[in-house]
């Protein structure tokens, strides 16, 4: 008996496929936008080792790398106390947050609440609410807490949480938009979690914290990465509630070389600032893989 004959197989073309003008378009605008965005954080770190001769005609690379303009900037003010005043800031606010937000985030999620809808709508109304709008009412409040900074139990009298530390972490250790991400993880995970958790006897809170907290870490480590940056950068509300250079952060540390409009200190303000972004690029890179599969994965449910 002879054997079937098998069809040919034409070999696999070698030949490259043609490179599309859509995605050579996309390449130039992805490229031009990694310029931009890279460009003023290469003039500052190459302003950083500048002498001021230098800074007074323009050019992109230093004669001399100065690495004394970092030493030297960091003797100018005391800006190891900025640090740790920026780190304990961040470290508050970020605590806090992921307290309050996970917490709202789940109950918004997973807890049969009335005007659960409502509140959803609320939040994402307060999205788009700017900072700077609730800046002045938000003061007013933190001045007139009861009971704190000689204020009297109606909040008159004193300075509530002016100058101090629970007015630097408390008002800004809760944002919609933390609470909004963290709902969005809740509602992805399958409910029949929470009910079988329930069938067992444990508790609403045994639930969220023992079940379905450890299964959102990478929403814990986005928002955790997002409230660290905001904390370490701010600067409006410490300007506007602390007087006290012992509670000064780190960003209005650096005002210190720009207070006199003509003469600014570029070569030590590029060396402060170059140091104080370093700690958000090695965060940055150690929280990359967890930050981006949070990020593609808010709006995974509605």
């Amino acid at each position: 008996m002879t054997s079937a004959t098998l069809p040919a197989v034409a070999p696999a073309s070698t030949k490259p496929s043609a490179v599309r003008p859509g995605r050579i378009l996309l390449y130039v605008v992805l490229i031009v936008g990694a310029l931009l965005m890279i460009t003023p954080f290469l003039w500052m770190v190459l302003t950083a080792f500048k002498s001021e001769l230098e800074i007074l005609k323009f050019s992109w690379l230093p004669g001399e790398l100065r690495w004394s303009n970092f030493s030297e900037a960091m003797q100018t003010a005391p800006f190891l106390r900025y640090f740790r005043n920026s780190a304990l800031i961040a470290l508050g606010e970020t605590a806090f947050t992921l307290v309050v937000c996970t917490t709202a985030g789940y109950a918004l999620a997973k807890m049969p609440l009335k005007g659960g809808k409502f509140m959803l709508g609320y939040f994402i109304v307060l999205l788009l609410v700017p900072f700077q709008i609730i800046l002045v009412p938000l003061f007013m409040i933190v001045k007139s807490i009861p009971l704190f900074g000689g204020n009297n139990i109606v909040g008159q009298g004193g300075i509530g949480w002016l100058n101090s530390w629970w007015g630097l972490i408390i008002p800004l250790g809760a944002a919609p938009f933390f609470t909004f991400l963290a709902r969005q993880f809740f509602v992805s995970l399958p409910d029949e979690l929470a009910q079988a958790a329930r069938v067992d006897g444990l508790g609403e809170f045994g639930i969220f914290w023992r079940i379905m907290t450890p299964l959102i870490k990478p929403a814990l480590i986005t928002i955790a990465v997002f409230q660290i940056e905001a904390a370490w950068n701010g600067f409006l509300w410490p300007l506007m509630i602390t007087t006290s250079d012992e509670m000064r952060p780190l960003q209005l540390g650096l005002a210190i070389f720009s207070q006199n409009p003509a003469e600014i200190q570029w070569p030590y303000l590029m060396a402060g600032t170059a140091l104080a972004t370093l700690p958000m690029i090695v965060l940055f890179v150690f929280a990359q893989k967890r930050f981006v599969e949070g990020m593609a994965n808010v709006g995974i449910k509605g």
